[in-house]
């Protein structure tokens, strides 16, 4: 009997124990929830994929520029731009004068009933300077040196300075065949005209680079690019021209000449020479549905497809891609669907 109550009490006392262990537990913590899906919008939009070129801002291709005989004793200044008439440096005290046209002065005009190309430019210079000389045929080598120009030509002569005798020489102008700019200049006073004495280069601001074969494919006369200048502002541009460039030395390669021209020249009319870049878009497409790329699930049979939030998948075909988006289209594929994304 003793030891049946003492066997009950022992009973009691380890009950009550696991009772109290059990109490004292701490709760288990609740399954944490399965996280938040995350989802994007399919948008109808652009998209565009440029290249970006270094490149320089400067006046183009130099051309030298040589004097006859005699002394240099009077040079332009660099920047100094060239003016129709006027004098452009001078050669033992005598100016050289500017004149437009086609053909260079060759020889010497002394007598009336010269004809030749030459005299036709003469003939224009001194018309548009408003000298009378007569007509002339349209037909440049037929032009005739009449004495009616000739009386114009002596007029002219005075109005620049220079002795009235009717006689022009080839040192005394200079024909271009357009308004250009004093790009640098090579000689110094006292030196023979004979030497290179300056460098001229059109006076308008151009953009050139030089791009490997491989990469020129895509540019194209005519098409806009993006000029953007060392301040990072960007102006608008059109490529004018695509050539061959002269073989690279050091096996560097073939490269191309790509020239662009500001469409608007005061957008760049502050700078002189400096480095610029060149935006140019290589591909683009509008009004296409995008994606970030993160939507994307590549398939185990090819191709990609977009999850929906419920679960589904989609199947797509992919076009551009440009920067985190991409193009996309499909069966039941619209703007604003929604589709879950890694990111």
């Amino acid at each position: 009997m003793r030891n049946t109550v003492i066997a009950a009490t022992l009973l009691v006392v380890a009950v009550t124990a696991i009772v109290l262990v059990v109490r004292g537990r701490p709760a288990e913590p609740e399954a944490a929830p399965p996280p938040a899906v995350k989802t994007t919008t399919v948008r109808k939009g652009d998209l565009a994929n440029t290249r970006v070129l270094q490149a320089t801002l400067g006046f183009g291709t130099a051309r030298p520029v040589k004097g006859g005989t005699g002394t240099v004793t009077k040079l332009p200044a660099t920047g100094q731009a060239t003016e129709l008439g006027k004098e452009l440096y001078r050669v033992d005290d005598q100016p050289v004068v500017v004149f437009y046209g086609a053909t260079p002065l060759f020889r010497t005009l002394d007598a009336p009933g010269v004809k030749g190309s030459d005299v036709a430019v003469v003939m224009d210079n001194l018309a548009a300077l408003g000298y009378q000389v007569g007509t002339r045929p349209k037909d440049a080598s037929r032009a005739e040196l009449t004495p009616r120009a000739v009386e114009a030509l002596k007029k002219w002569q005075k109005a620049v300075g220079v002795e009235q005798n009717g006689v022009l020489a080839p040192g005394r102008v200079l024909v271009l065949d357009r308004p250009m700019r004093v790009g640098s200049v090579k000689a110094q006073l006292g030196a023979a005209a004979s030497e290179e004495l300056f460098e001229l280069t059109p006076t308008t601001r151009l953009v050139t680079a030089q791009v490997p074969v491989a990469d020129a494919g895509v540019v194209k006369a005519g098409m806009p690019v993006t000029v953007v200048r060392p301040d990072n502002r960007e102006v608008p541009g059109k490529v004018t021209s695509v050539t061959n460039a002269a073989p690279q030395e050091n096996g560097g390669g073939q490269k191309v000449d790509v020239v662009v021209t500001p469409d608007t020249p005061a957008d760049v009319g502050d700078l002189d020479t400096a480095p610029v870049r060149l935006k140019i878009t290589t591909e683009s497409r509008t009004g296409v549905l995008t994606v970030p790329l993160a939507a994307l699930i590549a398939l185990k049979e090819g191709g990609y497809a977009v999850q929906l939030p419920g679960g589904g998948l989609k199947a797509v075909k992919t076009g551009l891609y440009s920067n985190d988006q991409v193009e996309i289209s499909g069966d039941g594929v619209t703007d604003g669907l929604e589709v879950v994304t890694a990111q």
